[in-house]
Parts: structure tokens; C-alpha cells; sequence
């Protein structure tokens, strides 16, 4: 079995959080407030980069076109707002009302992406671009009527920045919430992420997922041994596509706010640059990757932050959040590149 070292990403991100923690500690900054915020920030984002292990895994590639599945779980937030359902049982409802979009919106996206074999990444670009748009010119005439998502003036059109606060804001986040020194651990919140490992552990673990990897691995043998490549391949999307929907769903209470309009644009990059930080390699990803990746990043994301207000510009630090953002992806793309190249 072939064994994925640690990659010049990780080195480099493990390296930058270590002088992070340093510094923060140096300047007094307070850890139990960085280590709390970390795990909640593990899983408000986790959900959204385990949803690009099913492409993956599928030898699909990255989900560039996760704003697909954003909108789906945006659509079912909104439902539940609309509806004006509170507390777990509003995030249940905006989870439960999502994943029938996410299907529908999964599906097409598969059609297109099985029409264009090899050129999957590029094309999910476009399709996540294009797609946000569109779904513009519905959120300014979407008929839902709750007056707390649209303009107070006219009465139409939805807000770009819906307040959770009195529906379900941090709901998850506070489910069982305990403080173990100093620091706050989120129990049902990382229950929930584990719930949701498990169950793609489990899916791969099942016929169809074993399908689904042998697609990955090599397609040619998949389809000799009587796989039909086009149905799991489609499967993957709109399983990524579901993933993704709860996502934004588990994200979107944990900040507090629902964004619309052009807000899931770039969703995907900070995605993508989380499990590739956790040592993905495209066909070779496990949950493993999602945990290590996500916790690596968003940690870095964070701390970063109240460091650079303490020694230089705040804006220091969004500049540097973008370049290691863009430089891992550049990096794992030319890898995987280089790698394709030598075998032939």
C-alpha cells in the first residue's frame, strides 16, 4: 500500500501555527480563548470540506463547484426562517427542507460534469461562478414573507445578511456546551461532525461505496467488472452536493447570519486548501484528512488575526490568508501534475 507522507503544506502550516501559538502566548494573548474558538470553527467549517470526499474519492476531483450545494442549504434555511421555526428544531428543519434541492441541483450538476470527463475542476469553477448569479436574480424576487429577510423598504426582495439571532443562532454550538479549563467545548457540536464522519466512514464501507472507490482508482477496470461509471460518478456529486447543503447549514448558525447573494462565491477555495493541508491526494482521501486539514487552517485563519492587530495592520493578515489559501491549491494541482506526467 502506497503511504502519503507529510507534504510541504502541512510543514509549512504546522510550522506557521507553532510561531502563532508562540507569539500569541508572547503577547498575552489568551490560548483558552483561541483553543475554544478552534473547535467550534473544526466543525463550522469541517462539514463544508467533508463534502468534497465523495468527488474525490470518485476521481472526480475538488468540489470548485460547491456553491452548488451552499445554495441548496441556503434555500432550506430560508424555508425555515420564513416559517419562523426556532431553536434545534429550526436547524433540523432548515437541514431536513435543503437536502431535496440538494438532490435536484446535485443531479443536474452531475449531468453536466459527467459530459465533460477530465475536465471536472474547471468546469465545477464555472458552474459555482455562473450558478451564483442566477440564483441573485432570485433571491431579489424570492416569495417568501417573513418581514426579518427582506428590505424594510417595498416589502420584496431578500436582504444580503439575515440575522439568526432570534431563530436558531448558535444553537448546536450551545448543545452541551461545557467549560473544562477555561476552555469551552462545544460537545454537540463536535458529536454532530463525528455523527456525520461516521456515516460517510460507514457509506464507504458499503457496496455502492466500494463501487464508487474502485471508479476512482481505475475507471476502465470499474466498468469491465460491470460498474456503471455515470451512475456512481453522479451519486458522488449529489452526495457532495447534500454534504455541502448541510454545510452551510451547520455554518450559518454557528456565525449567526444567513449570506446571500454573492456571499458563497469563494466558498470552495477555503475548502479545497483545508483537506489538501491535511494531506489529501486526490483518490487517496480519508476523513482523516478533513479533521487535520480543517483544524490546521482554520486555526491558523484564527490566530492569525489578533497577532497581526497586535504587531502591524489588521489588513496584514487577510493578505496572507489569501496567499496561503491560492499557493496550497497552486501547489497540490502542479504536484498531482508532475505526478501524472512522470507516469507517463
Amino acid at each position: 500500500m502506497k503511504r502519503v507522507g507529510v507534504q510541504i503544506p502541512q510543514f509549512f502550516i504546522i510550522f506557521f501555527l507553532i510561531l502563532m501559538m508562540f507569539l500569541a502566548f508572547r503577547l498575552e494573548i489568551p490560548l483558552n480563548w483561541i483553543i475554544s474558538d478552534a473547535l467550534v470553527r473544526l466543525v463550522m467549517n469541517g462539514v463544508l470540506v467533508l463534502s468534497l470526499v465523495p468527488m474525490l474519492r470518485a476521481g472526480i476531483g475538488i468540489n470548485f463547484g460547491l456553491p452548488v450545494g451552499v445554495i441548496a442549504g441556503l434555500l432550506g434555511l430560508c424555508m425555515s426562517v420564513n416559517m419562523s421555526i426556532k431553536g434545534l428544531l429550526g436547524l433540523s428543519a432548515g437541514i431536513l427542507f435543503s437536502i431535496p434541492f440538494a438532490v435536484a441541483l446535485g443531479y443536474g450538476y452531475a449531468g453536466i460534469l459527467n459530459r465533460v470527463k477530465g475536465k471536472e475542476e474547471i468546469t465545477a469553477t464555472f458552474v459555482g461562478f455562473s450558478f451564483i448569479p442566477l440564483m441573485n436574480f432570485f433571491w431579489s424576487t424570492a416569495p417568501f414573507t417573513n418581514p426579518a429577510m427582506l428590505w424594510p423598504i417595498g416589502g420584496k426582495g431578500m436582504r444580503p445578511v439575515i440575522g439568526l439571532k432570534s431563530y436558531f443562532a448558535k444553537a448546536l454550538n450551545q448543545l452541551w456546551m461545557v467549560e473544562i479549563a477555561g476552555v469551552r467545548v462545544p460537545i454537540g457540536l463536535l458529536l454532530f461532525f463525528g455523527m456525520l464522519c461516521l456515516l460517510l466512514f460507514l457509506f464507504f464501507r458499503t457496496n455502492f461505496g466500494r463501487a464508487l472507490k474502485a471508479v476512482g482508482e481505475n475507471e476502465q477496470f470499474a466498468g469491465l467488472a460491470g460498474i456503471n461509471i455515470s451512475r456512481v460518478r453522479a451519486w458522488a456529486v449529489i452526495l457532495s452536493t447534500v454534504i455541502g447543503a448541510i454545510g452551510i447549514c451547520v455554518y450559518a448558525q454557528s456565525y449567526g447570519f444567513i449570506e446571500l447573494y454573492d456571499a458563497p462565491l469563494m466558498m470552495a477555495f477555503p475548502a479545497a486548501s483545508a483537506i489538501l493541508v491535511g494531506g489529501s491526494m486526490g483518490r487517496h482521501t480519508h476523513i482523516i484528512h478533513v479533521v487535520i486539514g480543517t483544524f490546521l487552517f482554520q486555526t491558523t485563519y484564527l490566530i492569525s488575526g489578533p497577532i497581526a492587530n497586535e504587531l502591524m495592520i489588521p489588513e496584514v493578515a487577510e493578505i496572507f490568508r489569501l496567499m496561503i489559501t491560492n499557493a496550497i491549491i497552486l501547489y497540490a494541482l502542479l504536484y498531482e501534475g508532475g505526478k501524472s506526467h512522470a507516469a507517463v
